[in-house]
């Protein structure tokens, strides 16, 4: 009863949720990213790298590639090529720390008819800024294969949680859409199995929102791993995590609704660095990314 009234006492008064202060987020300015050999960005990841520099990918049938732009003018500063593999169907990015590593998680788990038997994550130490200018060519230093314990999925939305040593995925195509988690190092040469964790409390959208604006195409966990923003063809949401709350709970719980992003296909989601900002980005060249900054109270 103490704990319970202690959590009441928290989401009455607004106070830190995960050590930041409570608070509204409202849209701010943001660029376009660089037209260029980025045409269907699918995913969005903050460089641990190159300060206010984000990744990108292409979706399905574009090449096995890398891009970093910078966050204030939108423009292109390189590229990376992955050897060894190709673009299923890329469907997210995210970014990381891992024992003082950074890497990045591009998922191939694109799945619209939800018949692939297994799916990839590939996992890359995220390349040195010289190697990005340069344009050369990388390897992934991780591949995990993976199924989903109740058959195939489509999922958009994958994110990393180094913390806990788990891979965080959402159903797209599912309502409730539903969370599973899976090892982030598995058993090398094993078929990983995504674990059902339960349903996502994630609202449905008004009937003028449009006919799929309730579909997530995106997820990001804050690196202090105490909140998780989900991102759909109509709004983010924001899941806060408790101490000893295992991300099943967080999802079941009831999320914070923000503002209309606008966007007409947003596709990936990251928070900042000092996670004080959200980044969307759509499809589309000259891809438009709306930022969402929190106004500390």
């Amino acid at each position: 009863m103490i704990a319970r009234a202690c959590l009441l006492a928290l989401l009455l008064t607004g106070s830190s949720v995960g050590g930041f202060a409570a608070g509204r987020w409202s849209i701010q300015d943001s660029p376009r990213l660089e037209e260029g050999l980025l045409t269907e960005a699918s995913g969005l990841a903050c460089s641990q790298r190159v300060e206010g520099a984000v990744w990108s990918i292409n979706d399905s049938g574009g090449g096995a590639a890398l891009f970093l732009f910078d966050l204030t003018s939108g423009r292109q500063l390189g590229s990376v090529s992955l050897a060894g593999v190709k673009n299923r169907d890329w469907e997210s990015l995210d970014s990381f720390v891992l024992d003082g590593e950074p890497w990045l998680l591009i998922a191939d788990t694109g799945d619209n008819r939800s018949r692939r038997e297994t799916c990839t994550l590939l996992l890359v130490k995220e390349p040195r800024f010289s190697v990005v200018k340069d344009g050369r060519e990388v390897r992934p230093d991780r591949q995990i294969t993976f199924r989903f314990d109740n058959g195939p999925r489509d999922c958009e939305a994958v994110a990393a949680d180094p913390d806990q040593g788990r891979v965080l995925l959402l159903s797209k195509r599912t309502w409730p859409p539903v969370a599973y988690e899976l090892p982030l190092t598995p058993a090398d040469g094993a078929v990983a199995v995504a674990q059902r964790l339960g349903p996502v409390n994630l609202p449905k959208a008004a009937p003028w929102e449009g006919p799929y604006a309730s579909q997530n195409t995106g997820l990001a966990i804050r690196s202090d791993g105490k909140m998780a923003a989900v991102l759909t063809y109509g709004r983010v949401f924001l899941f806060p995590r408790w101490e000893g709350q295992s991300w099943g709970e967080a999802f079941a719980a009831k999320p914070q609704r923000l503002p209309r992003h606008g966007l007409a296909q947003a596709e990936g989601i990251c928070f900042s660095k000092d996670g004080r900002s959200l980044l969307v980005v759509s499809e589309g060249r000259g891809a438009p990314v709306v930022r969402y900054g929190i106004e500390e109270r």
